[in-house]
């Protein structure tokens, strides 16, 4: 993996409460002037992301707008989407599971009552995600799958719903919340930031519980990167940081720096980044 002290001393610090100095499309310039063909490949994780959501988009309008943060143009993008009708697809230009997942969509989901093209994009997503071959990563991933269905699994109880009916992939996690019945579903044993998600998922304002989960994961990526701040690693994570930042913009900025600042404090006296994820590997 490069080591990229260059580029990463030149780039703003960034915290909870900052002002965006650098945009993405301005840092994705200098990742690709800088950085190895080994390293782009898993740069590439990130922007694909935004890529499965934008091919949802298409699937449903043609002429949807699409994010440029991506991988892929539109141009490229729609030839997807016609190679998906053929009868003899071609599933090797582009991510397989965008492929499959685009003709089954097609001929198959379009139209289904009480189906979700986004969620079903979004575990694909992960699914592919963390099978990348850099831990951290595929880590990144891991941590967002099990997040999103510990929170829903909550949720739904809380809401008197059955819980399988929600819960998506199939992993040690998905596993043990179909399993048990306990409050915590016995993960209190098996993950070290169950306490921080039901402290979550009790929160009221459903504002404030997503800023408290975008702090959770903040301070996992500056677990994941705080001996090694050159590494290709380090730059995973400020694109990481630049995006929940961007999402952040849009709220009212004096509350929104008040709050992330009193949020941080409270998770980094009380959160347990799990164990499996502190052991830094490359």
């Amino acid at each position: 993996m490069g080591n990229y002290y260059c580029m990463m001393a030149g780039l703003p610090d960034i915290t909870l409460d900052s002002k965006v100095e650098i945009g993405i499309p301005d840092l994705r310039e200098e990742i690709e002037a800088n950085f190895s063909e080994r390293d782009m490949k898993l740069i590439f994780y990130f922007f694909l992301e935004n890529d499965c959501k934008n091919l949802v988009k298409l699937l449903k309008n043609p002429e949807a707008e699409i994010d440029p943060d991506a991988n892929f143009s539109l141009e490229q993008q729609q030839d997807l989407i016609t190679s998906a009708r053929e009868i003899n697809f071609n599933v090797h230009r582009y991510p397989a599971f965008m492929s499959i997942f685009a003709r089954n969509y097609i001929y198959n989901n379009k139209d289904v009552e009480g189906y979700y093209p986004e969620d079903e994009m979004q575990l694909a997503f992960y699914e592919y995600a963390m099978k990348c071959p850099n831990k951290m990563i595929s880590n990144w991933y891991k941590l967002n799958l099990n997040i999103n269905n510990i929170l829903t699994a909550m949720i739904a109880r809380k809401n008197g719903w059955d819980v399988a009916d929600f819960i998506k992939g199939d992993n040690e996690v998905t596993e043990m919340i179909r399993t048990y019945t306990s409050k915590d579903f016995d993960l209190g044993y098996e993950i070290d930031y169950m306490k921080e998600l039901t402290q979550i998922v009790d929160c009221e304002d459903p504002v404030e519980k997503e800023k408290k989960i975008d702090a959770f994961k903040w301070i996992w990526l500056e677990e994941q990167t705080f001996f090694d701040v050159f590494s290709v690693e380090a730059v995973f994570a400020y694109l990481c940081k630049l995006n929940m930042l961007k999402r952040w913009e849009k709220l009212d900025v004096e509350q929104g720096q008040a709050t992330f600042r009193q949020i941080i404090e409270d998770l980094r006296g009380e959160a347990k980044v799990p164990e499996e994820f502190t052991i830094y590997m490359k």
